[in-house]
């Protein structure tokens, strides 16, 4: 075997890697070979630097557990998320379909059942309560009745449930269904803007950038209907201060709202409310979808 300079060693990686049976695979491997090598070569990575590095990609290994997703927040900050988002959204999404957001560390499967109308505030901790309603259509306005909408977001405090004393307990997040027509509506609380989780190794890298950790307030949405591909998207609040800065980049325009009065069809007059009408557009053949995020729970099991 030849010596293995700074080029060769690059090389004898690849070809020890050029007989993984899975094509997917030896594909993805290959260009993270190639990429993580030229880094190395490209910022002269010393010794010390390297093992900070895996110190501190074991730290946030180490942070995970069945109620906190520190990897994908770390995803999430080094806009990676995001990327991988906007990519799977151009795939699939119909010119006339809803832009879609992160699903973000916080998402729960099974969320609590309501019926229209109903708060999905378990625990009154104040906050201005608004209302959120609207349409379920495809991409060419036809309703989707029975679609299921999940919807999750931080409480008055500017914590999600998952951050809480007893994180079992699911508060302000709930699924509800359509109607005939594809309307929906539902009552919550404004949502405030807070800050990712800064108590770990994700938070204190945050911070050593000297950037800011905060998110603008929004409501996150995920609908789904047979046959149409799932919609992972959140509505922000435009008064929110951080509207232009968010640390996990996950605004766009079409997605900024303002609760008000007066808003026309409004299932109540007394409320501030948000109209917004959600467009799936139709899943494509051999097309199973794809969420940019899963359930705490999902990934790292309480029996791990």
């Amino acid at each position: 075997m030849p010596d293995l300079d700074r080029m060769g060693v690059t090389a004898e990686a690849l070809a020890q890697m050029a007989n993984t049976p899975d094509p997917r695979m030896r594909e993805i491997m290959a260009a993270a070979i190639r990429h993580l090598h030229d880094f190395a070569r490209e910022v002269d990575l010393k010794p010390d630097e390297w093992l900070a590095g895996i110190a501190f990609l074991t730290a946030v290994g180490q942070a995970c557990t069945p109620f906190r997703q520190e990897f994908i927040l770390l995803s999430d900050v080094l806009g990676l998320s995001r990327l991988v988002n906007v990519m799977h959204d151009a795939e699939g999404r119909e010119a006339a379909g809803t832009e879609t957001s992160l699903l973000g560390p916080f998402f729960r499967e099974k969320a609590p059942e309501f019926q229209a109308g109903e708060s999905i505030a378990a625990t009154d901790k104040g906050g201005e309560e608004i209302i959120l309603f609207g349409q379920v259509t495809d991409a060419e306005g036809k309703p989707l009745p029975g679609a299921e909408i999940d919807i999750w977001q931080v409480d008055a405090t500017g914590l999600y449930d998952l951050q809480a004393n007893d994180a079992e307990h699911m508060d302000m997040r709930g699924r509800f269904r359509t109607d005939a027509a594809g309307r929906f509506h539902m009552r919550t609380v404004k949502p405030m803007g807070y800050s990712i989780p800064m108590d770990g190794p994700v938070g204190q890298f945050v911070q050593r950038q000297n950037r800011h950790g905060m998110r603008p307030g929004h409501i996150h949405i995920l609908v789904q209907a047979p046959g149409y591909r799932e919609l992972v998207t959140a509505l922000y609040m435009a008064d929110d201060r951080n509207i232009d800065s968010d640390t996990v980049f996950g605004v766009s325009q079409s997605l900024v709202v303002m609760p008000e009065k007066g808003l026309p069809d409004a299932p109540r007059s007394d409320l501030p409310a948000i109209r917004y009408d959600f467009r799936l557009s139709r899943l494509a053949a051999g097309e199973t979808g794809g969420r940019v995020g899963a359930d705490p729970s999902q990934i790292l099991p309480a029996a791990q």
